[in-house]
């Protein structure tokens, strides 16, 4: 290990099945990289899914890769080029890397860049390594400085919120609307809690467990209904639907229950593939399906709506561990049933 190499503990797939708390070399940091002192990571869906199938979607895993992409934490060492923020700075981190590859996509929609890569993803070879360690080097572009009075482990729900913020802004103006969150998973619970900052009058959430109907409500929905109460689904008649459950029935109950003319936003990632879904009642009832793909700039808005206290986040997280027992953290977030945001502490 040469001098200008560290040590750092991560958290890293290897395979389906196949996770491990290991030792990695962090090098020093490229001229527009700041080396972070990683204080707290958020387990998401994808991590989930490197871990269990050694794949998200149609990213497969072909080398052992540092997991993780919400991450928070203070900056050790500065970039060399002076383009970030100085050393003690706490900051949150937007994961994206945007590029192109010749595809064309609006240019104020970086997200939709078909280049755009992310950290701690397999989509490209070698691998974009994330961050779940406790130093990583980052460009100094990916930082967001923390407002003040805004702690690291709040701000540690920052990515997922700007996920949420942005689907609920591809739903247009939800202020005085009735509006049905599917799936109260992390990124649903989360949608709640910005859609009763932005003025929802009524917000009802849908889920299969009562975990995540109760953390939910704690967020800000107004009534709450189980996934199978298809009757009920069907009359509440939105005026917008957030889909964040990700699978096909959780979609055919948007269908059902919005409203003539309403609009549905699809958050949560569907399989690869052919999908059923109710298309006829979408055509007939004249409904509009959205897609809602990651974020752009939204999460210097959930950092500044965070710090004011007018985003309330707090009943997100349900667990916390240290990076050590990273694997017992992983199972408890793989639990829907029982778990909201499971966070890492480094």
């Amino acid at each position: 290990m040469s001098s200008n190499t560290t040590t750092a503990t991560a958290v890293v797939a290897h395979a389906a099945g196949d996770l491990r708390v290991e030792a990695i070399e962090v090098p020093a940091p490229a001229a527009d990289e700041a080396q972070i002192a990683i204080a707290y990571g958020g387990i998401c869906g994808s991590d989930l899914h490197y871990w269990m199938h050694g794949a998200a979607g149609e990213s497969i895993l072909k080398a052992p890769m540092v997991l993780g992409h919400e991450i928070v934490g203070t900056v050790s060492v500065a970039a060399a080029d002076g383009s970030g923020p100085a050393a003690g700075t706490r900051v949150a981190v937007h994961p994206a890397t945007p590029g192109g590859t010749g595809a064309r996509y609006p240019e104020e929609r970086p997200n939709l860049s078909p280049g755009c890569t992310y950290l701690g993803s397999a989509a490209r070879f070698p691998h974009t390594e994330g961050a779940f360690a406790t130093m990583a080097n980052l460009p100094s572009r990916m930082l967001r400085e923390l407002p003040e009075g805004l702690s690291l482990r709040d701000a540690a729900l920052a990515e997922p919120a700007a996920v949420a913020w942005h689907a609920v802004a591809r739903a247009g103006d939800v202020a005085g609307k009735r509006v049905m969150v599917i799936g109260a998973g992390p990124i649903g619970a989360l949608a709640v809690a910005v859609l009763k900052r932005a003025g929802a009058a009524e917000i009802i959430a849908v889920d299969m467990f009562e975990r995540p109907l109760q953390i939910a409500t704690a967020a800000g929905a107004s009534a709450t209904l189980k996934a199978d109460d298809v009757e009920a689904i069907a009359a509440v008649e939105a005026d917008v639907v957030i889909e964040a459950s990700g699978n096909d029935r959780g979609l055919a109950s948007a269908v059902r229950g919005a409203a003539r003319g309403g609009r549905i936003v699809m958050v949560g990632l569907l399989p690869s593939g052919e999908q059923p879904a109710l298309i006829s009642l979408a055509i007939t009832r004249e409904l509009e399906l959205v897609g809602s793909f990651r974020f752009n700039d939204e999460i210097d808005h959930v950092l500044a709506a965070l710090a004011d206290g007018t985003l309330d986040v707090s009943a997100i997280v349900t667990h916390e561990f240290g990076v050590d027992d990273a694997l017992a953290a992983f199972a408890v977030a793989k639990n829907s049933a029982e778990s909201g945001k499971v966070l890492l502490k480094f």
